[in-house]
């Protein structure tokens, strides 16, 4: 267990580790190029060593410096393996490295641990199968552990029969130039969470696939090819920076994030604008961003349907505003690390705040932070869920974070940077 100690108004500047969803994508984009590509900046965290591992196990070389990862493309050829690809609670890798399995011509299976089995991944079968894959939740739950027989994706049209999850969408993206012909996905329903799928079709293009998307991505044409390798150059993580934004919001001072570029390909920087609208003053500093806070905070209205990510992180601010804050279309919170919107309702009303809970919905209503006190936060091993209510112990007393060792999944030293502020 961690005390958050308390501090006055903040005059920082700081960076933050690369980008875990440029990170996985990237690593997956080089592994499957044909030649030898070097990442730079690339995160190394709990998550990324899942990915990475799972690569390594495929018959991927990846070499990892303190700055740089020298990742041996194989063309796009999968190794077999007789032990399982154990993927942790690491959603993304799980389902990227399900279809980049599928590529292979072996059987494999896809594990990960007990929250893992939980989280759903119908979908992405259903299309992985719409392109001949032979795979089957080996408990018949629709969700890990998975069995593959893979033989190659035949590519031509396959529907996904939901987008409520960006990652199903992007993992067959990605394996998609490698199909015997050329592949057509459509997808059903509403696509949530877009910006992550442009992120993966701008590293696709930047490893030189070109996708033709439809612009609400409801259907995505994917010529046959090979990525070729490169040097690829990895962003400041967003969400992460997320945490140190909004100390700024809560707080008052300012603080720059110096490796988050504007523009950038992460959706999640766009809570930026959204603090601007709830009272702070937002600057582009060079390479970074500077958020600074003088007068109080006022509570909005919003959609984030496509940056689930910062959730917990704008409902802690909200908590400090005032009047009332509806956080809306966000019911993919429930199938995250852990349930997300559950998560931070239980949280913050166990600190004093006001906030009503509903299926795809939660409203806040501030008073400023009058009302919030310290208390011992749950973080359900969520790393999301222990940053996020760090934050308000910058200002209020007496918040103590357990289990706060489950920030290594993406930002390992954390706590270093957090100390930070002052």
């Amino acid at each position: 267990m961690i005390e958050i100690t308390p501090v006055g108004k903040l005059d920082t500047t700081l960076a933050v580790p690369g980008s875990k969803s440029l990170t996985q994508r990237a690593l997956i984009a080089a592994s499957l190029a044909d030649g030898t590509s070097r990442l730079i900046g690339p995160l190394a965290s709990e998550d990324t060593e899942y990915s990475s591992g799972a690569l390594a196990q495929m018959g991927m070389d990846i070499e990892k410096g303190t700055d740089a990862w020298i990742v041996k493309g194989q063309g796009g050829k999968i190794n077999p393996t007789a032990e399982p690809i154990f993927l942790g609670n690491n959603g993304t890798a799980t389902r990227f490295l399900t279809s980049v399995a599928a590529l292979g011509n072996s059987p494999y299976l896809i594990d990960g641990d007990k929250r893992m089995h939980e989280r759903p991944i119908g979908p992405l079968m259903q299309a992985l199968q719409g392109w001949g894959v032979d795979i089957s939740s080996v408990k018949g739950t629709g969700c890990p552990p998975l069995s593959i027989n893979a033989g190659g994706l035949q590519g031509g049209e396959t529907v996904l029969p939901e987008g409520k999850s960006s990652q199903y969408l992007s993992s067959l993206l990605l394996v998609a130039p490698y199909a015997r012909k050329a592949a057509t996905l459509r997808v059903e329903g509403e696509v949530l969470s877009k910006p992550y799928v442009a992120m993966t079709l701008a590293v696709m293009a930047e490893f030189g696939i070109w996708v033709d998307a439809a612009k609400d991505y409801s259907t995505f044409t994917v010529p046959q090819g090979c990525y070729k390798a490169r040097e690829y150059s990895i962003e400041g993580d967003a969400s992460n920076a997320s945490y140190f934004w909004a100390a700024a919001a809560v707080c008052g001072g300012k603080v720059t994030v110096s490796n988050v570029p504007v523009p950038s390909l992460q959706g999640d920087a766009m809570l930026v604008p959204l603090l601007g609208r709830m009272g702070c003053e937002v600057t582009r500093e060079g390479n970074g961003i500077t958020v600074a806070a003088s007068r109080p905070l006022e509570g909005i209205t919003v959609d984030m349907g496509d940056m689930p990510d910062v959730v917990p992180t704008l409902a802690v601010v909200a908590a400090f505003a005032e009047g009332v804050t509806k956080i809306t279309n966000i019911a993919h919170l429930r199938i995250k690390e852990c349930d997300r919107l559950s998560a931070v309702v239980t949280e913050l009303t166990k600190m004093g705040a006001k906030v009503e809970e509903f299926p795809d919905a939660m409203i806040i209503h501030g008073d400023s932070g009058r009302g919030i006190h310290g208390a011992e936060i749950e973080t359900y091993k969520d790393h999301r869920m222990a940053m996020c209510f760090a934050v308000a112990g910058l200002r209020v007393p007496g918040v103590r974070i357990t289990g706060e060792g489950c920030v290594a999944k993406s930002f390992p030293d954390f706590w270093e940077r957090f100390a930070l502020l002052k």
